[in-house]
């Protein structure tokens, strides 16, 4: 067998009463989770231009749209993606040498079972097999280094997934995995220098292509069966030499996955939990700030911090603020929080934020380098005027995999996206439906997901 093939294999498999209970609540949360943030992202106006130009494709209304409308399955997929990728606030894989956004696949997940009209169990076996197949790939293939994107690892989670949801079969699995891999092997700079609204559409697009390569392999197309290790393969021209035996694996991966507590790039959480914290102190004036100082890990001052991923100071939109550590810590330290508010327009490019940002310097330090991923290590030092330094010190936070998320810190989350466009009730029956979800029909989820309003209710 090839080892798509084998890979396929173990999709084909796997079943959602395979989880321990950890991983089947962690996975039901993060349902949630990802849910509420695209309904928090209903009105953002690259959503509304998208959503604009899928009902003037239209296409066969086989899948619902989060907020009402039904299109063809990789365009809804496209859809709830780009949904749950605009506020920036999904959950995240840390390995070593990757990070990414395992929930990004949502969006395939349920359109896809959605078109077959698929079972709430179907639906979270695929769903966890995306958070497997993605963690795992990210683990021993990590391509970040090599100029290559976080999405090209989920091109095969995508894929697999959505045929899985599919009831495709082990040798249309392979095939739709082969086709989707080939063919989205996405380039880094997608999130270097000046960001663009593509750095949230980015995975949209893979999960669009993975569902689609899935209905693909449903028809009898085929893919290259050697995708991985053949000439010219992912292995040879892109991520190098690995092995993974995924008859071995099992589907535990999500209860290593975090959950965003902070509207921002996930390695900075832990660096503006302690900025929050200092702010919240009794005595502490943001108005007498005159350094800020972070130690942190290498890999947040590479991405965010203006290390090798470039210059985080020049700051205009949203794209670059939620990306830019010394413009999110100075916000903190001013706001005393970062949630999706702090990023309207004119707070972006506020004269407060823009002049606190140039006096934040960040460090990176070996010691905490070595701690990550099990640790996010971040030491926070603010002088202030009055002759006063100010510090905090964290390494993780709640919502991280050593402080996984309860179903009542997950709630008032989502109640604090979805409160603009979905009243108490609703609120309440979306909720109730992704608790109990391995017992209720996909449709049952998605018919409550179209009541949601996309303008703000008064």
């Amino acid at each position: 067998m090839t080892e798509v093939q084998k890979l396929a294999s173990f999709v084909d498999a796997a079943q959602f009463g395979q989880m321990s209970p950890a991983a089947k609540e962690q996975l039901k949360i993060r349902v949630l989770d990802t849910i509420g943030v695209a309904i928090g992202a209903l009105d953002a106006e690259p959503m509304v231009a998208i959503r604009e130009l899928i009902d003037d494709l239209g296409g066969a209304p086989t899948a619902t749209i989060i907020g009402g409308g039904r299109t063809s399955p990789e365009r809804a997929a496209f859809m709830n993606s780009a949904l749950s990728r605009y506020l920036d606030f999904m959950d995240s894989y840390l390995a070593k040498g990757e990070t990414n956004h395992p929930s990004d696949n949502l969006g395939a997940v349920l359109a896809a079972a959605e078109s077959v009209d698929a079972t709430g169990e179907e639906f979270l076996s695929a769903l966890a097999i995306a958070y497997q197949v993605h963690t795992r790939l990210s683990d021993v293939a990590p391509v970040r280094a090599k100029g290559f994107d976080h999405t090209t690892q989920g091109a095969y989670a995508a894929a697999a997934s959505a045929a899985k949801a599919l009831r495709l079969s082990a040798d249309q699995i392979a095939n739709a995995m082969a086709m989707a891999g080939t063919a989205n092997n996405a380039l880094r700079v997608t999130r270097t220098g000046d960001l663009s609204h593509w750095k949230g559409l980015a995975y949209p697009h893979v999960s669009k292509e993975g569902v689609f390569a899935a209905l693909l392999a449903s028809r009898g197309i085929t893919g290259p069966a050697q995708v991985f290790e053949g000439n010219k393969g992912f292995k040879e021209s892109i991520a190098g030499p690995f092995e993974i035996d995924w008859s071995a694996e099992d589907l535990e991966s999500v209860t290593r996955t975090i959950i965003k507590k902070h509207n921002a790039e996930i390695h900075s959480q832990s660096a503006l939990d302690a900025a929050i914290e200092i702010r919240g102190r009794d005595g502490f004036d943001p108005a007498r700030i005159e350094s800020v100082e972070l130690t942190t890990f290498d890999v947040a001052y590479s991405i965010i911090g203006g290390g090798e991923e470039g210059d985080k100071r020049s700051i205009r939109t949203k794209e670059e603020a939620d990306h830019s550590l010394p413009w999110m810590l100075a916000a903190a330290l001013l706001d005393g929080e970062v949630q999706p508010e702090q990023y309207e327009p004119e707070r972006i490019v506020a004269n407060d934020v823009q002049e606190l940002m140039g006096r934040v310097s960040i460090t990176p330090d070996d010691t905490f380098s070595e701690r990550f991923p099990e640790e996010m290590p971040a030491k926070l030092v603010v002088r202030t005027s009055d002759g006063q330094t100010w510090s905090a010190e964290h390494s993780a936070y709640e919502g991280f995999h050593t402080q996984p998320l309860t179903w009542e810190t997950a709630g008032r989350k989502f109640d604090t996206l979805t409160e603009p466009f979905a009243d108490d009730e609703l609120r309440a029956e979306i909720t109730r439906i992704v608790q109990n979800l391995e017992n209720e029909s996909v449709s049952t989820l998605t018919g409550a997901l179209a009541r949601v309003s996309t303008t703000r209710r008064s």
